[in-house]
């Protein structure tokens, strides 16, 4: 009897411990939820920056998609340049890092004795990295063809996207600024930022007082003309410069004043009219290279019967991706969005690219019908995403092909090399975060957000999404999500 009831007593100990093997998991887990609900919900209703304000919060775990936490998780709120998430998606799962813009060098004409006669068409089907060099480059091809007279018209071509310059819910006042340049699908950007549509314009002292400061257009173009108001004074002085350009014009004025220890400013600024900005840089690297141009220089739809003289193709996706993510560039987005229509739908505008653009999202788990989409940047105060759709989303992805070009996009916190850290290289600097965030951040007026992937300090991976709407002041929401996402950080 003593013998049995000692295998008796064996047999419910062994249960026992199996029992608590099996469920020390599940309740450390639950134990993580319980003080990461306590933490955070204190820290949303404590923070007074967000009194009448709207926190969207998403927190799943990066292996399994569990959710962990979340606030507000289901509600539409605007996303900012979050919006660049979801648009990066699209792109890739719909045109593949690989894809590559092109642009056509065409003509209608023969070409013999050095000289060509009929049209010399540039047609543009959306690159946004073309620069000046290219320019340079297209018209040293040229000349090595031989020819060295064009009779006829040098047309610039941009049909390939349809002519709606700025999405819906851009305000007028933005359109001179680099973030809110027209999309066209021919035009030149001014440096390797790649901010395509824009000028850099630079403002130095001159060494004399009173006088008017030094200005330099990057690149040169007869494009824009430049109103010189402003005037050195003296070191002890404030520089207050201000670069506006006159609304529906390419007239750029410079007032204010610098002072003349002042190391320069500098600020990007939108043309009106990005085609014509191009053509002038073909126009300007067709005469160095000593062709002769004797029509006129137009745009205009190329004929179908051309022939192509040679075709130059954009660095692929995987490439553009870096500077379209880590500096948050608002224009790659848009081309992207009319690249997608024009490739999916065969129309290049906004109606068919965000169509596009939902579709892709939708096969790969999005709901997209909780979703407003207005465009491809997040610019617009009309779009809205819910936290938990954006989690999923960036959950999903992971067995995605392309997923390792899409994480290398993010701005990594805390490393200061602008294409590596990005809008995030001057946060989250401390050893626990430093280099642990990838994410993309997002900010417009009353709007700030974070969204990306995290490793703790315990090594566990989580997948966050973080809107904050109706802020009094959006900078300050860059500190609560540093401070959520520091929380995050500490979870074990």
């Amino acid at each position: 009897m003593r013998l049995h009831n000692k295998w008796m007593v064996m047999f419910l100990a062994a249960i026992f411990i199996l029992t608590i093997s099996v469920k020390q998991e599940p309740i450390q887990a639950m134990d993580t939820q319980s003080r990461l609900k306590e933490r955070l919900d204190q820290l949303i209703q404590q923070d007074p920056d967000l009194k009448g304000a709207l926190a969207g919060i998403s927190i799943r775990s990066q292996s399994s998609g569990e959710i962990l936490y979340q606030h507000l998780g289901d509600v539409r709120l605007r996303p900012a340049s979050n919006m660049k998430l979801l648009t990066a998606v699209a792109a890739l799962s719909t045109l593949g890092k690989d894809y590559r813009f092109e642009t056509e060098i065409r003509t209608d004409g023969e070409h013999k004795d050095g000289q060509l006669n009929g049209n010399l068409y540039l047609k543009g089907k959306g690159d946004p990295t073309l620069l000046r060099a290219d320019f340079e480059a297209f018209a040293k091809r040229i000349k090595k063809k031989g020819i060295n007279v064009v009779t006829g018209d040098v047309i610039g071509d941009d049909t390939w996207y349809d002519d709606t310059r700025y999405s819906i819910d851009l305000p007028w006042s933005d359109e001179e600024t680099y973030y809110g340049a027209a999309i066209s699908a021919l035009t030149v950007a001014p440096n390797e930022d790649y901010d395509a549509g824009t000028v850099i314009v630079d403002v130095s002292p001159n060494k004399k007082i009173n006088e008017r400061p030094t200005i330099r257009l990057t690149p040169k173009t007869d494009l824009v003309k430049m109103i010189n108001n402003a005037r050195t004074v003296a070191g002890d002085q404030a520089t207050d410069i201000v670069i506006n350009r006159k609304h529906h014009t390419n007239t750029i004025t410079i007032d204010g004043t610098i002072a003349q220890d002042d190391a320069g400013q500098r600020q990007w600024v939108a043309v009106q009219e990005p085609t014509r900005y191009a053509l002038d840089m073909f126009k300007q690297s067709l005469e160095r290279y000593g062709i002769k141009l004797k029509g006129e220089v137009r745009t205009g739809k190329t004929p179908s019967n051309t022939e192509l003289l040679f075709v130059h193709r954009s660095m692929p996706l995987s490439e553009l991706m870096i500077p379209f993510m880590k500096l948050s560039n608002n224009g790659h987005a848009e081309v992207l969005v009319k690249e997608m229509g024009k490739v999916l739908l065969g129309e290049g505008s906004w109606e068919k690219g965000l169509e596009a653009m939902a579709t892709k999202l939708s096969e790969l788990g999005v709901e997209t019908s909780s979703l407003v989409l207005r465009d491809g940047s997040g610019i617009s105060h009309v779009d809205l995403v819910p936290a938990n759709e954006i989690t999923k989303l960036l959950y999903h992805i992971q067995d995605q092909p392309w997923f390792s070009t899409y994480i290398q996009s993010l701005p990594v916190a805390g490393i200061s090399e602008p294409l590596i850290g990005g809008t995030l290289r001057y946060r989250m600097t401390d050893k626990v975060t430093k280099g642990k965030v990838k994410a993309k951040t997002g900010s417009i007026s009353t709007v700030s957000s974070l969204s990306g992937y995290l490793k703790a300090r315990s090594g566990k991976r989580f997948v966050f999404s973080i809107l904050l709407n109706n802020l009094v002041d959006e900078e300050k929401g860059k500190a609560i999500e540093d401070k959520i996402v520091g929380v995050l950080s500490e979870m074990k």
